[in-house]
């Protein structure tokens, strides 16, 4: 078996490459170095399957937010995309944060500039910020409060009324928000690549060619999506749903790799991703979350690199809209 060469990056223009030996057995190695940094391993529902089964916590945006505000651990390792393990050192400043790659970016994070964000929200004077977590640090620190798509209404109706709101950077999830509150949010014009990729025409015809299966959808999807759905929720939402409903088939519009966790929780239940325009994917994958692997984790916890760091002032900034909805979250 021949060596297998991998390379990371490190910062913008910096790489480690590293070659690995096949006869290295990942996983317990991935595990005693865990154990021997006092680290803990943090993945979201959307990285492949063996990245989930190794992990400490799987979760949705929130769900890992809380956990990292709440760990003991030297060392977080985040092994979903930039923002999230970016959150981890914003709540956590005096730990150590690693990912295994640093290229794992996110369209949605990536639409909103901050430059061009400030010269947008300085046109409403008047209007208090929401963010959605998926969002950059530089985002959070101009944010009156943090949200996710599991607490969104709430934070939305912490506020009064009367108080205009701009809510960025997903218009999606911002149109969806106004729907459910009755509230007029001025939106930034952001979007999720994977959410906005899903075929209504598609989607219609598997509907068609599987009645008894039930559609949920993630509230990132375009309007004519969710409009289709039985249940729309964030990913532990439609997991908790499936869990809980009757039906037998589902067909799922998010990220696919919660399919995994979906199949752990109910083995005779039947899961169909959702499909995407492009007619040569059956599916719809993140490209940046599927970055990650165990080659790269093994890599990343060996070194504790590539780490997340941020200016001390970023850190004050954005740590206070975050703290706010985990208060209100309570």
């Amino acid at each position: 078996m021949e060596k297998e060469q991998i390379q990371v990056m490190l910062e913008k223009d910096g790489y480690i490459t590293e070659t690995i030996d096949p006869t290295v057995k990942l996983t317990e190695e991935i595990i005693r170095l865990k154990m021997e940094k006092n680290a803990v391993i943090l993945s979201h529902y959307y990285v492949d399957a063996d990245l989930q089964d190794i992990a400490d916590f799987v979760g949705d945006s929130l769900q890992l937010a809380q956990a990292a505000a709440k760990t003991e651990a030297d060392i977080i390792v985040f092994v979903g995309v930039h923002f999230m393990a970016e959150t981890a050192k914003i709540i956590n400043p005096s730990k150590k944060v690693i990912l295994p790659d640093l290229k794992a970016g996110c369209s949605l994070a990536e639409s909103a500039p901050i430059e061009k964000f400030r010269a947008f929200k300085a046109q409403y004077p008047d209007h208090k910020v929401i963010s959605y977590i998926n969002c950059t640090a530089d985002l959070k620190t101009v944010t009156d409060v943090v949200c996710t798509s599991s607490n969104a209404v709430k934070v939305v109706e912490s506020f009064p009324k009367d108080q205009k709101l701009i809510f960025a950077p997903d218009k999606n999830l911002g149109n969806y928000l106004n729907s459910l509150t009755g509230r007029n949010m001025v939106l930034w014009d952001g979007a999720c690549m994977v959410h906005e990729q899903y075929s209504v025409e598609k989607i219609i015809n598997l509907m068609d060619e599987n009645p008894d299966a039930e559609f949920i959808a993630h509230p990132e999807c375009e309007r004519p999506v969710l409009l289709l759905a039985k249940h729309i929720g964030s990913t532990s939402s439609l997991l908790n749903y499936v869990q809980e409903s009757p039906a037998q088939k589902f067909i799922v519009a998010t990220e696919s790799g919660i399919l995994h966790q979906m199949k752990k929780a109910c083995p005779n239940k039947l899961f169909i991703p959702a499909p995407a325009n492009d007619s040569t994917c059956a599916c719809n994958d993140c490209s940046y979350m599927k970055l990650n692997s165990l080659q790269k984790l093994y890599i990343c916890m060996k070194h504790e690199l590539p780490e997340v760091q941020l200016p001390d002032e970023v850190i004050e900034l954005a740590k206070k809209p975050i703290l706010r909805m985990m208060e209100i979250s309570k």
